[in-house]
């Protein structure tokens, strides 16, 4: 621990990198690379042992398998990683475990080996219930088929199941949107993810998209799709708990919360990032050159910093805005010494008058306007 650091809060959260993909989706931005078996077994072996040489890394409650796409992994595969994060961490007996999948990886036999494994939760990358849309984003699963992989899990024993989808899609339009949206509260999963499209400089979906003449709605119609899906979420009984996330009582993504509540957490894997007791850092993106680092003894950390007290104080609050619960004010002051009205009172005013913030001064939380509008208020805290 940094020299007079403040100590991160909570139980640690584990984060396992699998970067192995059956198919590259056009429009993913993530650090992947398409499935090879030989270089995956070296990469579990260098990933255990990875989390081997963290010893006794102190208490947690989460393991969260991301990707790539993890559910390219056997559930063996699986069952030995979490033997060692619980060899080498004091794991919570009732630890959410959650493993990302995609549709077409997720059949009932291979999601029942992740159930006996430990895997708690399930999280299924759908995107869309509508093939066109599918199609255009390079997915390989239909619909029908995403619909099958849900209930494969619900058979399975998953009663933790999270659906992440996407809006402003290339050509969807608010009625196209509301199609998927009939299927999800069908299916009535725990947890929703719903994110809008990014479109990054280097995307092939930006090709694709020259070529085939598609177009994203204006972003008016695209705030119009997000507010719809709100608003049926919560008719439906959900509550946002965050900008792109909903869930059932209960059924919040405990891992997650990590992140946008000033929690600690340590990643495993090419590309991994951890942040715990003002200490940040991140392992070399490469999956072979993190396998030949961890093989050879080397650390497979790239880059690391010791973050101030201000630097902690600003990322409590410009991630805790993403929570609908807001900032609590006072703790923040009470954790970093900092007064944050004193600091930046004038620019959290303008958001205020502009309705971009409620008026507690004891809570920094977003209205639903500020939360289409999030960023121009996290530009604060930049």
């Amino acid at each position: 621990m940094p020299e007079n650091a403040i100590p991160s809060p909570g139980p640690l959260g584990i984060y396992l990198h699998v970067p192995f993909c059956e198919a590259i989706c056009n429009y993913c931005n993530f650090n992947r690379e398409l499935f090879r078996d030989h270089l995956k077994r070296r990469y579990l072996a260098a990933l255990a042992r990875e989390i081997e040489s963290a010893g006794h890394g102190g208490r947690a409650d989460s393991v969260f398998f991301g990707g790539g796409t993890p559910s390219v992994l056997d559930p063996a595969d699986v069952r030995t990683l979490i033997a060692r994060c619980a060899s080498s961490f004091a794991l919570d007996p009732a630890a959410e475990i959650t493993l990302e999948a995609n549709p077409e990886t997720a059949s009932r036999p291979r999601l029942e080996g992740y159930r006996a494994a430990g895997v708690t939760r399930l999280s299924l990358g759908v995107q869309s219930f509508r093939d066109a849309e599918l199609r255009r984003l390079g997915r390989v699963h239909t619909a029908a088929r995403a619909i099958e992989a849900f209930e494969a899990a619900r058979a399975a024993g998953f009663d933790d199941v999270s659906v992440d989808l996407m809006t402003w899609l290339p050509e969807q339009t608010p009625e196209d949107w509301g199609e998927t949206l009939d299927v999800l509260l069908q299916l009535d999963p725990g947890h929703v993810s719903f994110y809008l499209l990014e479109l990054y400089p280097n995307a092939p979906l930006r090709e694709d998209m020259a070529r085939g003449g598609w177009t994203q709605a204006p972003d008016d119609v695209a705030a119009e799709m997000y507010e719809a899906a709100l608003d049926r979420l919560e008719a439906a009984g959900y509550r946002q708990y965050e900008i792109s996330n909903a869930a059932r009582p209960g059924r919040r993504c405990r891992h997650n919360l990590k992140y946008w509540s000033d929690g600690a957490w340590v990643g495993f894997g090419c590309g991994a990032h951890s942040t715990r007791d003002g200490r940040r850092w991140r392992n070399v993106s490469e999956t072979v050159s993190y396998v030949e680092r961890v093989a050879g003894g080397a650390s497979p950390v790239a880059h690391e910093r010791v973050l101030s007290t201000g630097e902690r104080a600003t990322d409590a609050l410009f991630l805790g805005l993403r929570l609908t619960d807001g900032v609590d004010v006072a703790a923040v002051e009470r954790r970093y010494g900092i007064r944050v009205w004193e600091r930046w009172g004038g620019e959290l005013a303008r958001c205020v008058e502009a309705g971009l913030l409620d008026d507690d001064r004891e809570c920094l939380r977003l209205t639903r306007k500020g939360r289409l509008l999030a960023s121009e208020v996290m530009q604060v805290f930049v």
